[in-house]
């Protein structure tokens, strides 16, 4: 189950959401010869869709209670043995968990069939009518075979309305918690309409990268979970990739950028949700490549805070469109030190 416990952390990395959110789907017939299979609601037997849903709602239930350790005695074994993710997500989201209401908003059961006990490498579900307005695709890469289901609750009643996201696999005769996410469904009171407004405003202005990242946190809040796709979200896929930056950083692009006396090789930035003593921010995560060890924190704080006032000297639009400004160093060996500098201090 390690595909699955890799989506159970509270805000999945951007650099992952992006490799799948362009994937580009296939025709028909090919399609048709695909092992996965995927069965909506209302083709979900009646017992076996109860038993899905009193599985989620118990799931709920203990996680509005903060009881970690009864989500982790009923999940698989590959979950159980790193529960971090899904630890650090109910902790996190206890205000708004606690007396708050569950809704099953949808439920989907995947089948995979795969061959073998070898993973899927990249399992893909298309539920309801190809190509109709009202269809869902869901694309999970290292799948071991079995049968799964997803199943998505609204919770209201608490301080922020969430997404609750389970992922359940069947084993011997019971449902196991195989993922869990728990998602906002606004920050503050900016819904993904109000993203895509600003995308849309920024794109008209010439300002390609914010209009990239507010496409990217607008995409982000019209989903519960980011392996699952819609027709509203592959149209927002769509009309971002006019506004993709030519110089957008990646791992084998990095954008270089100079700041006192040296050259740093940024490798991603992203927009990132950081709760500020229950205020809800909006910072722009940057990384970069460390050409040393992190360990001397001082000369890093002091290269991190050097490489943010050069990212906002070279994007000033930034400080309209962000609360700061988030500076990791990735050393050679993975190891990183982040520094992070409010937008008003950024000098």
């Amino acid at each position: 189950m390690e595909c699955v416990r890799n989506y159970s952390i509270l805000r999945p990395r951007y650099e992952r959401r992006i490799l799948v959110l362009l994937a580009i789907v296939c025709c028909w017939p090919v399609l048709a010869a695909r092992a996965e299979s995927c069965s909506t609601a209302e083709d979900i037997p009646a017992p076996t869709k109860t038993a899905l849903e009193q599985a989620a709602r118990q799931f709920f239930q203990s996680a509005a209670a903060g009881d970690v350790a009864a989500l982790r005695s009923n999940a698989v074994a590959s979950l159980a043995a790193d529960f971090s993710g899904v630890e650090a997500a109910v902790t996190q989201n206890q205000a708004s968990l606690q007396g708050g209401q569950s809704t099953v908003s949808s439920v989907f059961l995947l089948d995979a069939a795969g061959s073998g006990n070898a993973p899927i490498p990249r399992a893909e579900f298309y539920c309801g009518i190809f190509n109709s307005p009202e269809r869902t695709t869901f694309i999970i890469p290292n799948l071991p075979p079995g049968r799964y289901a997803v199943v998505v609750q609204n919770v209201s009643g608490g301080k922020a309305p969430l997404f609750l996201t389970t992922v359940l696999n069947e084993q011997g005769g019971a449902w196991k918690l195989a993922g869990l996410t728990i998602k906002p469904q606004r920050l503050g009171d900016r819904d993904a309409d109000y993203y895509l407004a600003k995308a849309r405003e920024a794109k008209s202005r010439g300002q390609s990268l914010i209009a990239w990242l507010d496409y990217l946190q607008g995409w982000d809040l019209m989903g519960p979970v980011n392996f699952m796709y819609t027709a509203k979200r592959d149209k927002i896929a769509d009309e971002m990739q006019q506004s993709k930056p030519a110089d957008l950083p990646t791992q084998q692009n990095p954008l270089q950028l100079s700041a006192g006396g040296k050259t740093y090789a940024v490798t991603q930035m992203f927009p990132e949700v950081v709760d500020m003593q229950g205020r809800k921010d909006l910072y722009l995560i940057v990384k970069y490549q460390a050409t040393t060890d992190v360990e001397n924190t001082a000369q890093t704080f002091a290269a991190n805070t050097d490489l943010i006032r050069a990212v906002v000297t070279r994007y000033p639009e930034l400080r309209t469109a962000f609360d700061g400004v988030v500076a990791r160093a990735v050393a050679p060996t993975g190891r990183d030190y982040g520094t992070m500098l409010a937008m008003k201090d950024v000098r």
